[in-house]
């Protein structure tokens, strides 16, 4: 049987995950422990802090890690925010790594959630695994994140740092809260409508997860997001389709930060990151959504 040990297990590419384990997990060929803040309820779960130093021995003996827990990036970004956005990644990060590098029996692979966020506001440049960083606040968080998981690295752990994208999906994230003004007729591409939007289907997430953690030649960054991003007016255009409603408001950038902040909404909303996924391409992977509209569609 092999053993998985999970984190973010709650969040949306968690609860993905853990779902599309299913029929492993009822034959028997998978068990998933999550790690868990507060009291473990089960022998299922394993209780953390992610800010607290881990005992080796409570990580050791599972094949793969797979590690996704981090603060939400949405609000307003005060500094009380910022520190929570990146202590969690950060340190948490390198706290599991940490004592993963020192377990008596070793992962096979560790698996790492970071964002296309560690490339910042770049316009229209094709970002690939090795572009350089960007600067700003995520770009920072990002490059220390995936950092943090260079102790597991370096011991021989097969490490992957996952760059996710704008997931989509119908169980929440952006997504969900763009529906409710598209069906109103009231949505509309963001400012100028020409900042690049680097999406994945929430079901290529998962896929992408698997395959990383099947293919032996996979390490360091790894971009997820679909072969097709497409400017943030066209992702207004497209879903407006979908939902047989206009796209004829747009939202001034000035609304977004009064909303988020300036920092936030300029890093989050307003930056153009057109990104390519070169490794999953090339090692293999086939895309069930590799468009915008099937994707939307499946999901609308």
């Amino acid at each position: 049987m092999r053993r998985i040990l999970l984190t973010g297990a709650s969040g949306l590419i968690g609860t993905a995950l853990q779902n599309s384990f299913e029929p492993r997990l009822k034959n028997r060929e998978v068990e998933i422990v999550r790690m868990v803040r507060g009291l473990a309820k089960d022998t299922a779960q394993l209780s953390w802090d992610p800010l607290i130093p881990l005992s080796p021995a409570v990580v050791s003996g599972f094949d793969t890690v797979i590690h996704l827990a981090g603060e939400s990036v949405v609000g307003r970004w005060t500094p009380e925010k910022k520190k929570a956005i990146h202590d969690s990644r950060v340190n948490g990060t390198r706290n599991l790594a940490t004592a993963l590098a020192k377990t008596e029996i070793k992962p096979r692979v560790f698996v790492c959630a970071s964002a296309i966020g560690f490339y910042g506001n770049r316009g229209d440049e094709v970002l690939r695994e090795d572009s350089p960083s960007g600067q700003g606040f995520l770009p920072e968080v990002c490059r220390e994140w995936e950092a943090a998981t260079a102790l597991a690295a370096d011991v021989g752990i097969r490490t992957v740092n996952l760059r996710i994208g704008l997931v989509l999906s119908d169980k929440g994230g952006a997504l969900e809260k763009m529906l409710a003004p598209f069906k109103l007729g009231l949505g509309g591409r963001i400012g100028s409508g020409q900042s690049w939007w680097s999406w994945i289907h929430i079901d290529d997430i998962v896929g992408g997860i698997h395959h990383a953690v099947a293919t032996e030649s996979l390490s360091g960054p790894l971009n997820m997001v679909s072969p097709n991003p497409v400017r943030n007016a066209e992702f207004a255009k497209v879903l407006a389709d979908v939902l047989r409603r206009p796209a004829i408001f747009p939202v001034p950038p000035f609304i977004l930060r009064l909303a988020f902040g300036r920092m936030a909404a300029d890093e989050m909303f307003l930056s153009s990151a057109r990104v390519a996924p070169e490794k999953l391409k090339t090692s293999g992977y086939s895309f069930r959504y590799p468009e915008l509209r099937t994707a939307l569609e499946n999901l609308v």
